[in-house]
C-alpha cells in the first residue's frame, strides 16, 4: 500500500521530531502494509521546506531505514499552503511535486477557501500540473458550502481525504463529511497525513476496512490504485463528481 501524505521527515515541521521518531513511524507503517510513503513536509508561514532540502532529507532517511532493515521506501513530496506566488516558486524549482510527478498538493486554511483559489488552481493546471486539495473534509467553509469544492473538482482539481477523518478521530461532523465526499465522487485519494504514532497515526488499514464495509471492495481498489498511478505519474481513475445534497431539516410544532 502507498501513503501519499505523511510528515515523516525528522525535525522539520510538526511531524516526526527526530530520526528515532521517523524510524518508529516507518515501522508502524510497515505493520499496516504500507511499503511506500511520500514525505510531504509543510510549506507555510511557519515552515519553509523547499524542494532541494526535502530531496536531501528523503535521501538521508532512506539510507537510515535501509540500514535499520525497515521495508519502507520514502519518496519526496511537499504540502504547500495555498499562496499567490506558488507558480513562480515552482518555476524557481522550489516546489516539490509528489514523487516528482505532475501532481502537487495544495492545502487550504482550515476555516476558509481564499477567493483567488479557483483562478490559481486553473493557472496551476495551465502549467501542466494537477492540484490535489488535501483534507478538504476538515475545512469549515467547504463543510458549510460543499458546492465550492464541487466546482473546483469540476474544473480539474483532485482531493485527498485523511484516513483518520473517515474513521472518526476528528469528530462525527468531519467523519460524516468525509463519507459524503466519497459518496459524491468528490475525493480521489485516501492518505494518512500521519504526524506521529500516538495521536496522529496512519489508520490506513482501519480506513480501508471501513470503506470496504460501507462501499465495497471496488472503492478500496480505486483508492489504492490511484495512489499507485500518482506515484507513476499516470492518469488516475475518477468518477463523475456529484453535488452533495444538504438534508432538509423538519420543524415540528
Amino acid at each position: 500500500m502507498i501513503d501519499i501524505h505523511c510528515h515523516i521527515l525528522p525535525g522539520i515541521d510538526d511531524g516526526a521530531q527526530s530520526m528515532e521518531d521517523s524510524i518508529t513511524m516507518a515501522k508502524q507503517a510497515a505493520k499496516e502494509g504500507i511499503d511506500i510513503i511520500i514525505a510531504t513536509p509543510h510549506l507555510n508561514h511557519q515552515y519553509n521546506n523547499r524542494k532541494q532540502s526535502i530531496l536531501e532529507k528523503v535521501d538521508a532517511l532512506n539510507l537510515v531505514l535501509e540500514k535499520e532493515g525497515v521495508g519502507v521506501k520514502i519518496f519526496p513530496g511537499q504540502e504547500p499552503r495555498i499562496y499567490g506566488e506558488i507558480i513562480e516558486d515552482y518555476e524557481k524549482d522550489e516546489i516539490q511535486t509528489l514523487n516528482c510527478s505532475r501532481y502537487v498538493f495544495i492545502e487550504f486554511p482550515s476555516n476558509h477557501v481564499p477567493r483567488y483559489s479557483e483562478k490559481l488552481l486553473f493557472d496551476i493546471q495551465v502549467k501542466g500540473l494537477t492540484p490535489v486539495i488535501v483534507h478538504p473534509e476538515r475545512n469549515s467553509e467547504l463543510m458549510e458550502h460543499p458546492d465550492v469544492l464541487y466546482n473546483l473538482i469540476e474544473k480539474g482539481a483532485l482531493t485527498q481525504v485523511t484516513a483518520s477523518s473517515l474513521c472518526g478521530y476528528f469528530g462525527k461532523k468531519i467523519q460524516t463529511f468525509s463519507e459524503q465526499l466519497i459518496e459524491a465522487n468528490l475525493t480521489h485519494f485516501i492518505a494518512s497525513d500521519a504526524h506521529n504514532v500516538v495521536n496522529r497515526a496512519f489508520k490506513m488499514v482501519e480506513a480501508m476496512d471501513l470503506i470496504e464495509s460501507e462501499y465495497g471492495m471496488d472503492y478500496v481498489y480505486m483508492f489504492k490504485e490511484n495512489a499507485e498511478l500518482l506515484v507513476k505519474n499516470k492518469n488516475i481513475m475518477k468518477e463523475i463528481p456529484e453535488r452533495i445534497k444538504k438534508k432538509k431539516r423538519f420543524l415540528f410544532f
